[in-house]
């Protein structure tokens, strides 16, 4: 008997005959790494170079579009990069955000004025908001999420290189190059990975066809433009509860309605509401907005706190971060490791969830008189939370979908990382400013707000990363999907080992979603 092909679904799996040999995966992620880190350094790199870029082109008073517009862009574009993936092949769409994002930058560079600056970087915001959604979607499509933990450890590598060697390289880039070059320093990596990726990932080709959902697209972007936009102004160009925020509120809210309502028509849904149906993956979301907003939070206001209150150098902002970062590679890479080896994980977000809790809890006590070292221990238990929860959520995520939707998924994962950090922001800067508004004359009645505007801060994100850990407590361990039996293994007259009842035929042991695996793989080969 027949199965009628799937036309949306690509047929990229880990023991697809074009995947490259488990020895060359490795190699081929690192490509995929590349994209990433170039993603994540042009962030850091350009705040450093911000001063500069006022002082050749003015417009001082839309200074924050340059990064609310590239937030903007990628936010509102990455389930669209993420879907189009999951229909038109997920190696063409990737590569096709590697050159917008290195158009966006050589156009960036070349600016003349503010206005043409900010529109040019919303054009290398939409090419971050694919290589964000698909990379790691390529890396489920190479490698199973039983053998996946191998391999994350790689990506929070990425992670920390392009936080503490963002502002180092923006520095040197602002005093010896000059701030175009802060752009133009992403076209020879930005090259190296495109031409990489193009060479050594080998994935199935995928059948087109498929009806791309438009009025879906649309009402997607104008609800999480509504949103970022909201959390990016509120509390700072607008108070809260003035008409801008709350009508920004409003159409995020009608937009979110009319988006559902038109999931549930569209033929092929740019966001499929199946995926939501599985509880591991709401749950998955739900600590990664948690981890988000505490991510953000911590990169952008640690920092200030030691230079201001401790009196940290700023020279190499990046490297304070250090008791940050290393622990979340370390961590992530050894719960990697043990996940694939063990096949357990629920113990990772577990962990991670009281980690993070007991890390923000502590931050929230720092005070002028804390020490460094101090702080730095507190920093590597936030870290170590970090470690065991951020990569982990993209594997229960992506093991809760089918083949089809894993771009969707891996997309959806991004998008509630960047609105949690976007939300996080919004509210640990209101309180903030709140604490240091309040602050009376003199250094040390500034230096004292600046301690309870922290206080604050770590006081809130404690609470939410509470929730986190409530949520981590109710996944459900589904078996991860480990290396598929191989395709001579498949079709080899050998009859199973396990017994069954006359008339039932051969059974093998796989779930429903393995099975429309088999089927899309199957329908692709000629």
């Amino acid at each position: 008997m027949s199965a009628e092909p799937l036309p949306t679904a690509e047929p990229e799996s880990p023991a697809s005959p074009a995947s490259p040999a488990p020895k060359n995966i490795r190699l081929t992620l690192l490509g995929v790494m590349l994209a990433m880190l170039l993603a994540m350094l042009d962030n850091a790199i350009v705040g450093t170079s911000m001063p500069t870029i006022v002082g050749d082109l003015g417009g001082l008073a839309h200074i924050s579009w340059v990064v609310t517009a590239y937030t903007l862009a990628t936010a509102a574009s990455t389930p669209v990069w993420g879907k189009f993936g999951d229909l038109f092949g997920r190696k063409r769409i990737f590569l096709a955000s590697v050159v917008v994002f290195l158009l966006g930058s050589v156009l960036s560079g070349a600016a003349q004025s503010m206005g043409q600056l900010i529109g040019f970087r919303a054009v290398q915001g939409l090419g971050a908001g694919g290589i964000a959604a698909l990379a790691f979607a390529l890396i489920g499509s190479l490698v199973s999420p039983r053998e996946r933990g191998r391999y994350q450890g790689m990506t929070a590598t990425v992670m920390a290189i392009g936080t503490v060697g963002g502002p180092l390289v923006g520095g040197l880039v602002a005093d010896h190059l000059g701030w175009r070059w802060a752009f133009y320093v992403n076209i020879p990596l930005g090259l190296l990975a495109l031409v990489w990726c193009a060479v050594l990932l080998k994935l199935p080709a995928t059948r087109g066809g498929a009806r791309v959902d438009w009025p879906g697209i649309a009402l997607m972007t104008l609800t999480i433009s509504s949103v970022v936009l909201a959390a990016t102004w509120a509390g700072t160009r607008y108070a809260w509860g003035s008409w801008q925020i709350l009508g920004l509120a409003a159409t995020a809210a009608a937009g979110l309605a009319l988006f559902l309502a038109s999931q549930r028509r569209a033929p092929e849904p740019v966001l499929p509401l199946r995926v939501f149906a599985d509880r591991n993956f709401r749950l998955a979301c739900v600590m990664v907005f948690g981890a988000g907003a505490v991510m953000f939070g911590a990169t952008l206001y640690l920092p200030l706190f030691q230079q201001s209150v401790q009196g940290a150098s700023a020279t190499n902002s990046g490297l304070l971060l250090l008791p940050l970062m290393l622990p979340i590679a370390l961590v992530s890479n050894i719960a990697g490791k043990v996940m694939s080896k063990t096949g357990t994980y629920k113990i990772f977000p577990v962990l991670g969830g009281a980690f993070l809790t007991v890390g923000c809890a502590l931050l929230a006590t720092m005070d002028t008189g804390t020490s460094r070292a101090v702080s730095g221990v507190y920093m590597a238990l936030v870290g170590i939370g970090l470690g065991f929860l951020m990569q982990m959520t993209t594997t229960i995520a992506q093991n809760s979908v089918e083949m089809r939707d894993l771009g969707v998924a891996s997309a959806g994962v991004t998008l509630f990382r960047t609105i949690g950090g976007s939300l996080g922001v919004a509210v640990f800067g209101s309180l903030f400013n709140h604490a240091t508004e309040a602050a009376p004359e003199g250094g040390h009645g500034h230096l004292s707000a600046i301690a309870t505007g922290t206080h604050q801060i770590f006081l809130v994100a404690a609470g939410l990363c509470a929730l986190t850990f409530v949520a981590a407590l109710f996944i459900k361990e589904v078996p991860l999907r480990g290396k598929p039996t191989p395709p001579s293994a498949q079709t080899s007259p050998t009859p199973p080992t396990t017994a069954m009842p006359p008339g039932q035929g051969r059974v093998t042991h796989v779930t429903q979603r393995d099975e429309t695996d088999r089927i899309a793989k199957g329908a692709s080969r000629p």
